[in-house]
């Protein structure tokens, strides 16, 4: 089969790779019928050390069943399926109370002997606790938002849920990525009244709008964290997103947040540490949370929107292409001339 690994900084390329096949009872082999290219892609696209062997690729994607092992029960062959970023068995303590990212038994996607989601077919381990079915055929138009579902959706949505957004909260989302406008979306969804998005692209930040946005600060450092205030009357907001993973995005955040508010953290850190100090949060009483999203605990609540239509989250994806131009993909989302590329095999 044709697979995606990265080589190198910039080094991307489709390879033929072998094809996946059951190796314990609780596998499935999935098809591949959409994937995409991730902004936390990007970081390895960026600065990873040469690798002879190369590394695959890819943790979003969505599929066809076609394999099963023996003790497989909650999907069939032929079932058309969501994969979330990290597997799982959805048994342990963890997952029960929805951290599937700390299951006991599960993993990541491009660890060890599980390979990515950038390719023609998956092996995906423990697939009763990791794999979603949906009733969908796989040319529904619905595919690019349930792809959503898989990553950046469910991240967006965790962003806002354990900051504790409410119709009470104003909340900023420092970063026009397509975490950042997931994030605004899941904020208008769960009642917030004032979303301030701090970005600098006018389609993206026009995309937020659509999904919520009440104002959008494109001034960056002191001056943004100005504009903020003055529209929170001087106080900062009381939620504060930072979905970029890099420092000046993290200052950023604790310019704007208010006394006694939430600085919820979902971009990838690309930094060593953050302050924590008197100054920055423990004398204005600012709470720090967000952290890996557990996007499978937040499939069943986002898809029936998904499915009835009345959120379109898959309209962050600007720009399709085959698998065997992914490269092309990469460079595109890493020059901003595309938001998020969708794959196709």
């Amino acid at each position: 089969m044709r697979a995606t690994y990265m080589y190198g900084a910039g080094d991307v390329r489709v390879i033929d790779a072998p094809d996946p096949a059951i190796e314990h009872s609780t596998d499935a082999i999935v098809r591949v019928v959409r994937s995409c290219v991730c902004g936390s892609d990007l970081h390895p696209y960026h600065n990873m050390r040469e690798v002879p062997a190369g590394r695959s690729m890819g943790h979003e994607f969505v599929g066809v069943v076609e394999e099963l092992g023996s003790d497989v029960r909650t999907v069939r062959r032929g079932d058309f399926v969501i994969a979330p970023f990290a597997w799982s068995d959805g048994t342990c303590e963890f997952c029960l109370e929805g951290l599937q990212t700390s299951c006991r038994h599960g993993g990541v996607w491009n660890a060890g002997d599980v390979r990515g989601g950038q390719a023609e077919a998956v092996r995906v381990p423990l697939a009763d606790g990791t794999l979603v079915a949906v009733p969908v055929e796989e040319d529904s138009p619905l595919i690019p938002s349930l792809l959503t579902l898989s990553d950046v959706y469910g991240t967006g949505y965790h962003a806002a849920v354990k900051a504790r957004v409410t119709a009470d909260t104003s909340v900023t989302v420092i970063g026009d990525g397509a975490v950042g406008l997931m994030t605004v979306l899941s904020a208008k969804q769960l009642g917030a009244q004032q979303i301030i998005l701090m970005g600098r692209h006018k389609d993206r930040t026009d995309l937020g709008r659509e999904f919520g946005a009440t104002d959008v600060v494109s001034a960056r450092g002191e001056e943004g964290v100005a504009l903020v205030r003055e529209l929170t009357r001087g106080d900062g907001s009381h939620v504060v997103i930072e979905a970029v993973g890099h420092m000046p995005a993290y200052e950023q955040a604790i310019g704007v947040v208010r006394p006694g508010g939430v600085i919820s953290r979902v971009g990838v850190p690309q930094y060593g540490s953050a302050p924590v100090g008197f100054g920055s949060l423990f004398g204005p009483n600012v709470t720090l949370t967000g952290g890996l999203a557990p996007a499978r605990a937040y499939i069943d609540t986002l898809l029936p929107g998904v499915m009835d239509g009345s959120v379109n989250p898959g309209k962050v994806f600007d720009r399709e292409i085959p698998l065997d131009a992914i490269a092309d993909g990469y460079r595109a989302m890493d020059e901003r001339q595309a938001l998020k590329v969708l794959v196709r095999p």
